[in-house]
């Protein structure tokens, strides 16, 4: 009959749920009766203990396995204590114990938070060397990912792929083209693809998100688009839906969101329900980057509609960048709901793409109490989130808040970069801070060794237009560096018709009208300022001009949520569901204001 004292006993305790009470006392009897000794009451208490504590159960074992060893090396390297990691795996030397698999494993994720990774990381290699684990299928994919993301060392890490006897593990594929990728090689991650279907290898959901991130970076789109598009017709048919939804993407990273849409229903169609979360991420991410936010939110109803698969973190950030781009605060809301239902409160804390998504989303929904409450939750705060919170304090016109949060920013030595500066020049122009403004413009260059780009020019000049510095932006615009573009000529143009200067408005809408000649607002703009001098004959020919282009003026929309779902408008449009509903109310209305006047 087995004891409180019984290892087997103390060790199923130790499995199973403790409350914070019990787990102290159980540490202490597992001692008092030495089954610490115990190799499998020793692992699994290094499991429950603070991490801190691992090397200490360690020094009080006589005879131990390499199961302490590995556990203790598992907690340290998970909570960040690389030099506490690597110095029990010294101790296990010192103790002539064999490391395996999974030691190294463990190690390995030390290394990327090592200070020292990259000779750590040799050091490490050579270990797995000696140790005859270079055949370790597992330990190889550890030294790729810990070489080809850990360290960049893209080179090390192919010349190890191209040394291993045996390529059948997708995984190890995986670990270089996504270190590729993050290495700003993209062609070559793609050509990494392309032998990995030639191999008749089927890719996992995490070798698509690599190609994705290597296709975000390519610089001739449509000559990928091609090689893809002659795939689907000579690949095996595993392999159609990771070639398609590469495809996806492509075709929404070059505008044609029609043909995207097109292989997606293919995709979707052939699947019968078993499309990939990547297949989708693909195809939201490209109506939301595409200026399609109400296709996004639809097509993001459907998937959950479809209940497989289930959103994750890509998902829900696409959705959050059209929920601010739609004002539609309560799915936002929703979505920020639902990472934490899910158990991703950790997630929220750490994975800074989703916070600065989440607290754009709070800020352009004008919810700015929420965003701070975000932006204050983080575990880390990068130069990321911090230029995240700025733009959303700019945007809600609290310029002098930005400008505390950016010395904040700078005390604990987050060094700004360029979105910083143009979240903060921003924030000076939508609360009228040009002496402030005109501060930070100087320092980019002076301090930073920051060369001003052109966002931040037109930034700067639509401050000091805004302000009524017309002469002071003019200069700026005809000595700056880069070419002008239309957006720099409409800010001065739409600050030099607010303040009358109707001869510097003549000027900045011919230039707009030249840089962008199918922009209707440059014609629209000139035109009115012809006509405030009753200019008509002007007027005309401005009117004729458009026509003979074939410039048409967008027309404006709006959107409302209801019970979930994002309605839009614009002036004729007739494609709505409910568009007869909808015009049946709208002459009701209309016969009511008539019998009220």
């Amino acid at each position: 009959m087995p004891t409180s004292s019984d290892p087997g006993t103390l060790s199923l305790l130790l499995q199973g749920p403790l409350s914070g009470h019990h787990l102290p006392q159980i540490h202490a009897r597992v001692f008092r009766v030495g089954a610490h000794q115990d190799n499998l009451v020793a692992t699994r208490l290094i499991g429950r203990l603070q991490a801190r504590l691992a090397p200490r159960v360690l020094r009080h074992l006589r005879d131990p396995g390499i199961f302490p060893f590995n556990a203790a090396v598992r907690v340290l390297s998970e909570s960040g204590l690389s030099a506490s990691a690597f110095s029990v795996f010294r101790s296990l030397k010192r103790r002539s114990i064999p490391p395996n698999g999974f030691t190294f494993s463990f190690l390995l994720k030390a290394c990327f938070r090592s200070a020292d990774a990259g000779r750590v990381h040799q050091q490490v290699h050579t270990h797995v060397v000696k140790s005859g684990l270079d055949v370790d299928s597992s330990v190889c994919n550890g030294l790729l990912l810990a070489y080809a993301k850990g360290v960049g060392d893209v080179l090390s890490a192919q010349k190890l792929f191209d040394g291993m006897p045996e390529k059948t593990n997708v995984c190890s594929w995986t670990c270089l083209i996504t270190g590729l990728a993050q290495a700003n090689q993209p062609e070559e991650a793609l050509m990494l693809f392309l032998r990995l279907l030639d191999a008749g290898l089927r890719p996992e959901d995490d070798t698509l998100v690599g190609v994705l991130s290597a296709c975000s970076k390519v610089q001739v789109i449509e000559n990928w688009v091609v090689v893809f598009s002659k795939l689907t017709d000579i690949a095996h048919n595993s392999a159609h839906d990771s070639i398609d939804t590469v495809l996806v993407y492509l075709y929404s990273k070059w505008g044609n969101i029609e043909k995207s849409r097109d292989i997606f229903d293919r995709v979707i169609q052939r699947s019968r329900g078993g499309t990939s979360v990547v297949t989708w991420n693909a195809m939201i991410s490209g109506y939301a980057q595409n200026g399609h936010p109400i296709h996004a939110l639809d097509l993001f109803h459907q998937m959950l509609a479809s209940s497989n698969p289930k959103p994750n973190h890509v998902t829900v950030v696409s959705v959050l960048s059209a929920c601010a781009e739609v004002g539609d605060l309560e799915l936002g809301r929703w979505a920020h709901r639902y990472m934490e239902v899910k158990g991703c409160r950790g997630v929220l804390r750490t994975n800074t793409i989703l916070a600065t998504a989440i607290i754009d989303m709070y800020s352009k929904c004008g919810s700015l109490e929420e965003a701070k409450c975000v932006f204050h939750s983080l575990a880390k705060k990068d130069v990321i989130s911090f230029n995240a919170m700025m733009m959303g304090l700019a945007v809600n016109g609290q310029g002098v808040d930005a400008l505390r949060l950016f010395e904040e920013m700078r005390r604990i030595g987050v060094r700004p970069n360029g979105g910083s500066f143009l979240g903060l020049l921003c924030a000076c122009t939508h609360s009228g801070l040009v002496r402030e403004g005109r501060v930070l413009f100087s320092e980019m260059d002076r301090c930073y060794s920051f060369k001003p780009k052109l966002e931040h020019y037109t930034c700067y000049v639509d401050l000091l237009a805004r302000a009524g510095h017309i002469e002071e932006a003019l200069e700026i615009v005809t000595t700056m560096p880069v070419e002008p573009n239309e957006q720099v000529w409409g800010a001065l143009l739409c600050a030099c018709l607010v303040h009358s200067r109707v001869d510097a408005a003549r000027e900045a809408a011919r230039r707009l009208v030249n840089v962008d000649p199918q922009n209707s607002a440059g014609y629209v703009l000139l035109s009115n300022a012809y006509a405030t001098d009753s200019l008509w004959g002007n007027v005309t020919d401005m009117r004729w001009l458009m026509n003979v282009r074939g410039v048409r003026k967008e027309p404006g929309c709006s959107w409302i949520s209801v019970k979930g779902v994002t309605h839009e408008f614009a002036v004729g449009y007739t494609l709505h569901p409910e568009i007869q509903k909808i015009y049946l109310l709208l002459e009701l209305l209309f016969k009511e204001m008539k019998l009220t006047f």
